[in-house]
């Protein structure tokens, strides 16, 4: 995405979802989240990381990360890596089990693509990266939102 215009906003839900920005020293509520989100779909990435890699991640100056709550119960997580260049990739971006296929993940989406662009610098370009172990309508999410392929690779 090389433009906030670009982005197409998901449904407006009847409660709002709440990004809490977290640090190393919730490093292992991040783990915990990310394990939730993940380990049912069998997915690879960071399941084995430590509390000490989840800190050392969380620590560097480029990541920001937040925890996305729903009526105060946790929905998701979402990571952002700020590069020098004004890019700004989604690398982790998932709902946990009990929301997902509820609609959640464009309005989710929408909110982590909004934060993307206004991090107070200039941003030219949100990218999202996604795998074949993702859930099985996150990429139809994130066309519908305005992301395009931009890269692929083999499986």
């Amino acid at each position: 995405m090389t433009s906030p215009d670009q982005l197409v906003s998901g449904e407006l839900l009847d409660v709002s979802i709440e990004l809490v920005e977290v640090g190393p020293d919730d490093a292992a509520v991040v783990r915990s989240v990310y394990v939730w989100i993940w380990e049912p779909l069998k997915a690879h990435g960071r399941l084995e990381w430590s509390d000490e890699e989840w800190v050392a991640e969380l620590s560097h100056p480029a990541i920001r990360t937040w925890i996305a709550r729903l009526e105060g119960e946790t929905a998701g997580v979402v990571e952002l890596e700020l590069s020098a260049d004004g890019e700004v990739g989604i690398v982790v971006f998932g709902l946990v089990p009990a929301y997902q296929g509820r609609g959640l993940g464009a309005a989710f989406l929408t909110a982590a693509t909004q934060l993307a662009w206004q991090l107070g610098r200039p941003t030219k370009r949100v990218w999202l990266q996604t795998s074949s172990d993702d859930h099985a309508h996150a990429l139809g999410n994130y066309q519908s939102r305005g992301f395009r392929v931009f890269s692929a690779e083999p499986q």
